[in-house]
Parts: structure tokens; sequence; C-alpha cells
């Protein structure tokens, strides 16, 4: 079978959800690791209001770039700050319309059972027994860039790159470790808490890299239901369901 060509997909991409958007007023694009805390507040949302939310998840930089190309996503949710601030450059984002949202810790996850580990005294490398540390792909996804930086700051960095196992978002990375195909992996906090079957052995010193902070942004495209929906998350009590699911204040 002959295959599409990429700008065919991605116009069918955009012309697709342009066809859900007009049937539903909020068009939603957000980091990959808010998908459960999102996907409630959505549905609280609509329940309250009637206006139905379409959310798309994935890699914020990916996001991000699809927007910059005209996918007509009102609300963008990203993982960090930088992306927020290349859609500020390419000005597709409403002027005024940004605020720092959520936070999150970067942690070490193994399967459960695993033994805790101690970051500033044990090298990742000598844990991994021929296997490969699975994150989120440093080039392009911010989880793996926050990994990045923590690995350099502990002197890290240069030892594991090769052994890397590099996912297009955050939950790949989990996934992998999930279903055994790498035995550790470096992801937030808050998707760790999204398994039963994965854990914590250990949380990145905050000083070892930059503060993770998810903006919220209303793009150019947004309405006013995008605008009642990006006022409606920074209420208390939606902000609970996200601290529900771990998020901190940013």
């Amino acid at each position: 079978m002959a295959k599409r060509p990429l700008l065919s997909l991605f116009t069918a991409f955009v012309l697709g959800l342009g066809a859900q958007a007009a049937q539903a007023d909020v068009l939603v694009f957000a980091a990959a690791s808010t998908n459960e805390a999102l996907t409630e507040a959505a549905a609280a949302f609509k329940q309250e209001t009637g206006i139905p939310v379409i959310t798309s998840f994935g890699s914020s930089s990916t996001l991000a770039k699809q927007i910059e190309q005209g996918a007509p996503a009102q609300v963008f949710l990203s993982a960090n700050v930088e992306w927020a601030e290349y859609l500020e450059k390419a000005n597709t984002l409403k002027p005024g319309g940004r605020v720092d949202y959520l936070g999150n810790a970067l942690v070490l996850v193994a399967p459960v059972g695993t033994a805790a580990v101690d970051l500033e005294k044990t090298p990742i490398t000598g844990l991994l027994q021929g296997g490969r540390l699975a994150v989120g792909d440093p080039d392009h996804v911010p989880a793996g860039q926050y990994a990045k930086k923590a690995l350099t700051a502990l002197k890290q960095w240069d030892a594991l790159e090769p052994q890397l196992a590099r996912a297009s978002d955050v939950r790949g990375a989990l996934a992998l470790v999930q279903r055994g195909e790498a035995p550790y992996g470096i992801v937030y906090s808050t998707d760790a808490a999204s398994l039963k079957d994965v854990a914590i052995v250990a949380t990145f010193p905050a000083d070892s890299h930059p503060k993770i902070v998810y903006p919220l942004a209303l793009t150019k495209a947004a309405d006013g239901d995008a605008d009642r929906f990006a006022a409606f998350l920074q209420q208390g009590r939606i902000r609970a369901i996200f601290a529900r699911y771990g998020f901190r204040a940013p």
C-alpha cells in the first residue's frame, strides 16, 4: 500500500480536528502526563456548562508544532515553559492568555518491589544490567529534557546516553517499564502514580533540574467558551482534581 505524504496526513489530522471542534466548543491540546486529571476536569466542565471539550494528548513539542502549523487548538497545556514560549514567539497565543498552572517532580521508576535508589551515591548505569533507561526523547520531550539536565547535574549523563530507550512522550517511557522492556525509567511523579505495578524508587533532587512548570495558555483561536474553560480550570475545586493526581502548585 502506498504511503501517504506526511503533509497530507497532517492536513487530514487538522481537518478531522476541525470537524470535531465544530461540534464541540473547546479543543484542548495537552501534555500526555495530564491525561487523567484533565479528562476528569473536562467532564466536570461539560456537566456544569453543557459545553463539550475535545482533548488531544501527546508530547508538548509535537502539539506545539501542530498548533504552529494550523491545528485549531484553543487551549494549550504544556509540560514546560519552553514550548509555550515557542508558540508566543510564533505569534499563535492570545496576548495575556497564559498562566503558570501546575508543578511536578521528576522521579526514577521501576517495577513494584524494586529497591529504593540513592541517586547521589548510586550510578543508574550499574543498575541497568544490560537493559536500557526509558525516557521521553531528550531531543524534544520535556520530561526527557528535564532528565538530561538532572543526569548531567549528577554526572551520570555521559555514561547513560548510549543506554537510553527514547520514547515519543513521557507516557511511552512509563509503558516501557510497565511492560518490562526497560528495568528503569525517568518520568514525572504523577505518571508513576497512575500505575499500580510501577513504583517510584527515587526522586531527583529539585536543584538538579529546572523547576517543572506547566503553563496553561489560550491560543488566538480561543473563543468565549475556551476562555471560560481556562478560567474554570483555575478554580480551587478543579485544581484539587489535579492535586489528587499528584500535581503541585507551580
